[in-house]
């Protein structure tokens, strides 16, 4: 999708008009990688937040007191990291699983009463194949950094509000990795 002068994009405008929230509550996984590129951005842009990540059973931005993540701008509503941030945010609405039986990455994209995004991409085939061409390289990138145990407990994680796109074969380094 064309970028404009302000080096936002279309996606990044259709979310910034919608009224759903993806970034309450959602505790996106980064990968190490990720986390360095975001951190190397804070300090560039001077972005100060304290205590940025949280690491569970998984890393992910940390959330204020409102489960809101805690790149959102109160004061904008928008992404102090849009540009670099996590893999599964760049690959919105696009999302995975993995099936551990057929050794396969399924591709999911999410219903458009949940993601005003979706719904455009639904709707533009031309669009939908860039997007979801990225979203496959972010989150298969974030696939094979993420270690076994924390891809495990993702996959425990449901996304009922979504339909099956496609899917793909698991880098071999990544059965492997999973024991399969």
């Amino acid at each position: 999708m064309p970028e404009d002068n302000k080096g936002t994009t279309y996606s990044y405008d259709v979310c910034g008009k919608c009224k759903i929230i993806c970034c309450r509550d959602a505790k996106p996984p980064v990968s190490e990688s990720r986390k360095k590129i975001i951190k190397e951005y804070m300090e560039k842009q001077k972005i100060n937040i304290g205590k940025p990540f949280t690491k569970e059973t998984y890393s992910y931005p940390s959330v204020d007191e409102t489960l809101l993540c805690k790149f959102n701008s109160k004061e904008t509503k928008k992404c102090m990291v849009h540009s670099v941030k996590p893999e599964t945010c760049r690959a919105g609405p696009i999302t995975f699983d993995i099936n551990f039986k057929t050794k396969k990455v399924e591709w999911f994209l999410k219903k458009s009463e949940i993601c005003a995004y979706a719904g455009e991409l639904y709707k533009n085939k031309a669009a939908f194949d860039d997007h979801f061409e990225v979203a496959k390289k972010e989150i298969m990138r974030l696939i094979r950094e993420l270690d076994a145990d924390e891809l495990r407990v993702l996959m425990k994680i449901e996304e009922p509000q979504t339909f099956k796109v496609g899917e793909d074969d698991l880098p071999v380094e990544v059965v492997r990795k999973l024991g399969l």
